[in-house]
């Protein structure tokens, strides 16, 4: 069975591009806390035009290193996994900088939203109202001169979220929905786990040698690794079953017996975790409860 072992170890320079393989460097912009691990990832792909994918937070000083990094080389498209905030807050200024047009799966902008007091990061993450030039879906190619990415819908994290295989190469990018660091927060109704179950199935079914993420270093045996991803969900989700059973029937008496010794700043996202596997286990018909779901609502096995 593959046990899921976290990499938290990365070696890399705020300013300065990793190598991470022919035609793609790594830069992590400095936005480091307990939910994004040392920062977000942006990477340059290509060698005479550029892609831009996850262009990292509004920041000045990730804005300049990416422009260094780019050099002579016009980046053409700005790329972007997901529109959690983290990722997308610096495109405006890239984009103003180099013309390059940008590239995103689009939102529904009637779906629901988190509200503030639910946020795992105790702030606005989404930026509902990202809309991109170019809408990309799943099975979309797009291409530079040099370089061509498909993107795989990949839902659950966040209902727009997609990774990018660069074409001619066994390398994805794998934004938040796989990551060596760390699971990835499902937070409701942003994130739903049903469907973050079946877009790892999806990865599942590939055959890459490397996932470049997020946040966090590269993950070099990775359907192993999303194998490890699945088995853990199952595990959780017993988890939360089993403590369910044995009397702890709101979302908030659950959280501590499942993660035990949380540090406080991350009680909100294990709590939306939590509430994330109980709206799975109520679509399973395994757990009964009025709805709306809320940390306190009471809970009951079927």
């Amino acid at each position: 069975m593959d046990s899921l072992k976290f990499k938290t170890d990365m070696a890399f320079t705020y300013g300065e591009p990793s190598p991470m393989g022919p035609g793609i460097v790594r830069l992590v912009a400095p936005n480091p806390s307990p939910l994004t691990h040392r920062g977000t990832n942006t990477y340059l792909v290509g060698s005479t035009s550029l892609a831009v994918i996850d262009a990292g937070p509004e920041s000045d000083e990730h804005l300049s290193a990416i422009l260094k990094a780019a050099g002579s080389r016009p980046i053409t498209h700005i790329i972007s996994t997901h529109a959690h905030r983290d990722h997308v807050d610096g495109i405006a200024k890239l984009q103003a900088a180099t013309g390059a047009v940008t590239v995103a799966y689009p939102r529904d902008p009637d779906a629901s939203r988190v509200a503030l007091e639910n946020s795992p990061s105790g702030r606005y993450f989404v930026d509902y109202d990202y809309a991109p030039d170019i809408a990309a879906y799943g099975g979309d190619t797009i291409e530079g001169a040099d370089w061509a990415l498909t993107a795989i819908h990949t839902p659950g994290h966040a209902p727009d979220h997609l990774c990018f295989a660069l074409e001619g190469r066994r390398v994805v990018f794998s934004g938040d929905h796989v990551m060596a660091w760390n699971t990835t927060v499902i937070a409701p109704p942003e994130g739903r786990m049903a469907d973050y179950q079946a877009s790892l199935e999806i990865l599942l079914d590939r055959n890459d040698d490397v996932f470049l993420p997020g946040h966090g270093d590269r993950l070099n045996d990775p359907q192993r690794t999303v194998r490890a991803y699945l088995l853990h969900r199952n595990w959780r989700e017993k988890s939360v079953l089993d403590a369910l059973t044995s009397g702890a029937t709101t979302i908030r008496r659950i959280v501590p017996q499942v993660y035990r010794d949380l540090a406080p700043q991350l009680i909100p996202a294990a709590t939306l975790s939590v509430q994330a596997h109980v709206e799975y286990l109520i679509e399973k018909g395994l757990v009964a409860s009025d709805l709306p779901l809320t940390p306190d609502r009471d809970l009951s096995p079927l």
